[in-house]
């Protein structure tokens, strides 16, 4: 393995994360690696499905064995031990998906959404019928009020804040198709501009239900949103600018109306064209496709929290000489004229394969290139 002062490193690491990775008292760059539930499966050789229901009681087992590899192999515990008993859980809200008339079908190794409608026709239809619908009452489960009753009585939690979403360039192309959401820019553009509105609406929805019934007004709320939007990268600046910017516009201003405020965006894909248009948003965070580097993100996105660059395959084939020489590139950029604001990542989701000794060699690389 290779030499890392762990008790050093993390004592530095804790430092490096204050004022959202920008601190100047930060000895060196941020390490954003926690790794994942997924990766016990490899790391333990044990059958499984990483994206897949694991028994709780075989979860935590799975966790503690792998946090009990991972104090000795990175100096921490990464994984959450303790989960909480079914009677514990609040009922979770319908998915976005089925409001509009997708489905979610599990298909023995993820859960995809599988779309309503495929013409304009069919399109409008849906919209025309998302449009009448009581949202409220269709998003809460039949027993939530007896639930919600049952549980802050027993266990004096709130229900949890619906705070991230699927983003609406993703929802969009899983409900009606990629390229018939492309096409439908060009075709019907007013329908296409609607489809954009109702998913805001939609999304709004969510949130003012979700914020009352965990107690709280947007006033007194915590502040903060975040979008997933993988299939953004799909569609160029200006049918971007149509659908998706004014979406995550709205939403921001209502969840995060302060400069400090959480405004974060995932979309692991190509996503340089469309860097100018975040840019307004001026995001506090964000996660990219590898395609993308430090120094480019940054050119646009001034405050934000840059979660990357490291390619979520290089990582996961384990070679560590690649692996170095990639966080090597990036702690180089967050050092380029003292800019920081870099939180070393996958840019992407972990996967099953990734090792903790790989995790050990990003922390190496930022132990030996990435000391301010």
């Amino acid at each position: 393995m290779k030499p890392v002062d762990l008790e050093q490193f993390w004592a530095d690491d804790e430092l490096a994360h204050r004022e959202n990775c920008f601190s100047k008292q930060a000895p060196q760059v941020a390490l954003g690696i926690r790794m994942s539930g997924e990766c016990v499966f490899a790391e333990l050789n044990e059958p499984g499905n990483p994206w897949g229901e694991t028994p709780r009681e075989r979860r935590m087992d799975l966790n503690r064995r792998y946090n009990d590899l991972a104090e000795k192999i990175v100096g921490k515990r990464l994984l959450q031990e303790n989960f909480p008993l079914p009677e514990e859980v609040y009922p979770s809200l319908r998915g976005i998906g089925e409001v509009f008339g997708g489905e979610y079908c599990f298909d023995g190794n993820v859960t995809w959404l599988k779309g309503s409608c495929s013409t304009p026709e069919e399109l409008e239809k849906m919209l025309d019928r998302v449009d009448r619908m009581d949202i409220e009452d269709f998003i809460l489960p039949e027993n939530w009020y007896a639930e919600k009753k049952r549980i802050q009585e027993t266990y004096g939690t709130r229900p949890p804040l619906w705070r991230h979403v699927r983003g609406p360039v993703t929802l969009a192309t899983s409900i009606y198709g990629v390229e018939n959401l492309i096409f439908l820019y060009y075709d019907a553009p007013e329908l296409y501009e609607r489809f954009s509105r109702t998913i805001l609406r939609v999304i709004l929805e969510y949130i003012r239900v979700s914020t009352r019934e965990a107690g709280f007004t947007m006033e007194t709320a915590p502040h903060g949103f975040s979008f997933a939007d993988d299939d953004c990268n799909l569609l160029t600046p200006e049918m971007y600018e149509v659908f998706g910017f004014p979406v995550l516009k709205e939403v921001f201003a209502l969840c995060s109306p302060n400069p400090e405020d959480s405004r974060y965006q995932h979309s692991d894909s190509a996503m340089g064209h469309l860097l100018p248009i975040l840019g307004r948003l001026d995001l506090t965070g964000c996660n990219f496709g590898p395609t993308l580097t430090v120094r480019e993100i940054r050119k646009y996105l001034p405050h934000a929290q840059i979660e990357g660059q490291l390619a979520p395959f290089t990582f996961m084939r384990n070679n560590e000489d690649d692996i170095i020489a990639e966080v090597k590139r990036d702690c180089e950029m967050a050092k380029e004229g003292d800019l920081r604001g870099v939180s070393i990542s996958t840019a992407g989701s972990i996967n099953n394969g990734s090792l903790l000794t790989s995790m050990r060699a990003v922390m190496y690389a930022i132990q030996t290139y990435g000391r301010y």
